[in-house]
């Protein structure tokens, strides 16, 4: 058993089971890649890949339990990679983050300006994704960290360390009714077509639990993934948008105005996951800190320890 035959099984998982593509990721030629997978399956006894003639058209029963195994070595011989290069290359690598838009838009940019002066030679790369995407993303081995809320704590093979807490505003054109409302409800939201996030993104579960546990059907006139998509919207008196706290600005969005309707939902945490048992350069340790700057040095090297 060889690890070229393990990366041809790998790749053509991730090529979606195109053996063409999988030998270009691999720099090598289809027939190669074919050959390959041949031989490992005579050596372990089992055929890995479903087959519609010469096509594969997923992995087998006992493939996809192969491939689970797989899966752990290719990460862990990437972990060997990383710590060669902290090492050898401390200040030089790949650092791919997975989050959200409402992140990536409003709470990471000033921490990757502050992460790029630092270290110039690192190629960051930053996925956009809903939190269920995000988690996978890190369980593949794809990100090396990820930012969301909900979903990605819920996973026990990822370290989640929470970063901080936000709760949803109301925003609504200049002179809506809502402004003069004195305490606004889940009804008197209702009332209004609304716009906001698509339930896949941003703690939206949380808030369809919030409308249904009270028996109330909100009327949802358009969802996003983009609050400055719901922002247009509004502009143009098309509903009230519901959207995170912090993608709100006053002075930016001057033709809108807001009310905080965090006595209606729950607080939401945001959190900065890892997968377990993943060794961590000193980059990555220090972008955990800029975007989490009140955890103290003991405290992380514990979290990081679990």
């Amino acid at each position: 058993m060889k690890l070229q035959q393990l990366r041809c099984v790998h790749q053509i998982v991730e090529n979606d089971f195109n053996i063409s593509k999988a030998a270009d990721s691999l720099h090598t030629s289809q027939p190669g890649v074919s050959k390959q997978i041949q031989l490992l399956e005579d050596e372990v006894g089992i055929k890995i890949f479903q087959r519609n003639g010469k096509r594969l058209t997923g992995l087998s029963e006992a493939g996809d339990d192969l491939y689970d195994s797989i899966l752990e070595i290719i990460r862990e011989i990437d972990n060997i990679k990383n710590i060669s290069n902290e090492y050898e290359r401390d200040d030089t690598g790949r650092f791919t983050i997975a989050t959200t838009h409402t992140q990536a838009r409003y709470k990471l940019p000033k921490v990757v300006e502050a992460f790029v002066k630092k270290y110039p030679k690192v190629d960051l790369n930053i996925h956009q994704g809903n939190p269920s995407q995000v988690t996978e993303q890190i369980l593949k081995g794809e990100a090396d960290v990820g930012i969301a809320t909900e979903s990605i704590g819920q996973n026990e093979s990822i370290l989640c360390l929470p970063c901080y807490s936000w709760n949803r505003i109301l925003v609504f054109p200049k002179n809506h009714f809502l402004m003069n409302v004195k305490d606004i409800t889940l009804k008197d939201i209702a009332s209004f077509p609304m716009i906001t996030y698509d339930y896949a993104f941003t703690g939206s579960t949380i808030v369809s639990k919030v409308f249904k546990e009270a028996n109330i059907s909100p009327n949802i006139m358009l969802t996003a993934i983009d609050a400055d998509v719901i922002k247009t919207y509004v502009e143009l008196d098309l509903g009230v948008g519901l959207i995170a706290e912090m993608a709100y600005d006053e002075n930016k969005d001057n033709l809108l105005e807001s009310r905080d309707v965090s006595h209606l939902f729950p607080t939401s945490t945001t959190f900065i996951g890892i997968r377990k048992e993943t060794f961590v350069r000193g980059f990555t340790y220090d972008f955990i800190k800029m975007f989490t700057p009140e955890i103290k040095d003991a405290e992380l090297r514990n979290f990081l320890k679990k």
